[in-house]
């Protein structure tokens, strides 16, 4: 007898690449998962993937077999999540973000989304723009929330917000009001975010589109060590503006204004495009709503 079960070890092992991976997605072991395709393998009398190949290929049944289990599975979530009023649906989603929303609204996301839909459990997680990428990708969370790095992003994707971000420093290394020639800002010992960080990319990407040659750079990948050496006078850094308003009042940091100056760094809600119409959709929209990057956790009074 077909069970959804065995359909859904079939889906994830496609979808990650292993028996493993499948196993850790539907928290149990490797050997359950190889049962269940076994089961279902002697059920239709089928060989679903090919075992002259170490990796997990599908034969050419396994292929027709996979495509009718990802559609009944996908229509099963649509069901209960349609059938289900937002009070009874019981779920779990795993949010990923970065730093920045970690210390501005992730608090005000998670009481949007416990408050439209109380018996899901959130889990949310701060890492890296390139780790929470690497994590949907294995449908490890749900959504992610992360700087847009590309125009046409690989999943489906909801814009939430934007950060301004100022080149700052402390009163000490400030040169003076004017506003100085962006190439300038290459004098200066620079604090800036790595590769794996998305402010990082997208501002790596435009300090070389306007040709500006780095000399000095102190890399660092996490937002409250970057203000700390910046508040440390160690060097210039580019910082978020709005949740930093109060530190800039009381000068204990200073803009240092540059033509041009930075872009923006947009911000998108992501998740999977096959859960385009499920609880994931919804918190991306949640996310939406709920974006605020004016705020500051760490300093209550912004």
């Amino acid at each position: 007898m077909l069970t959804f079960k065995q359909m859904e070890a079939l889906y994830w092992i496609v979808q990650l690449g292993s028996f493993e991976a499948a196993a850790t997605r539907l928290n149990t072991t490797q050997s359950a998962v190889s049962k269940r395709v076994q089961e279902l393998e002697r059920a239709f009398d089928v060989a679903v993937f090919d075992r002259a190949n170490r990796s997990a290929r599908l034969t050419e049944k396994g292929t027709e077999f996979f495509e009718h289990a990802k559609e009944l599975l996908e229509r099963r979530d649509q069901i209960v999540e349609r059938m289900s009023s937002k009070d009874a649906l019981v779920r779990q989603i795993r949010i990923g973000v970065t730093e920045l929303t970690a210390l501005t609204w992730l608090p005000r996301l998670i009481a949007a989304i416990q408050a439209e839909y109380p018996k899901v459990k959130v889990e949310a997680e701060v890492d890296l723009n390139a780790t929470l990428r690497e994590r949907l990708a294995a449908a490890t969370v749900d959504v992610i929330i992360v700087p847009q790095t590309h125009e046409v992003e690989p999943y489906a994707s909801t814009p939430v917000g934007q950060v301004q971000n100022a080149w700052m420093c402390a009163a000490s290394l400030a040169p003076g009001k004017r506003t100085i020639a962006l190439a300038e800002i290459a004098k200066f010992p620079l604090i800036l975010q790595g590769g794996l960080s998305g402010t990082g990319y997208v501002y790596s990407r435009f300090l070389a589109e306007q040709g500006v040659a780095l000399q000095k750079v102190l890399a660092s990948n996490s937002l409250i060590a970057q203000i700390g050496l910046t508040l440390s006078g160690l060097g210039v850094s580019y910082l978020p503006q709005a949740c930093l308003a109060r530190m800039l009042k009381r000068r204990a940091l200073v803009v240092v204004p540059t033509s041009p100056a930075l872009p923006p760094v947009k911000y998108v809600a992501m998740h999977r495009a096959e859960q385009s119409h499920s609880l994931s959709a919804a918190v991306a929209r949640l996310a939406a709503q709920s974006c605020d990057f004016t705020s500051n956790l760490l300093d209550p009074g912004s």
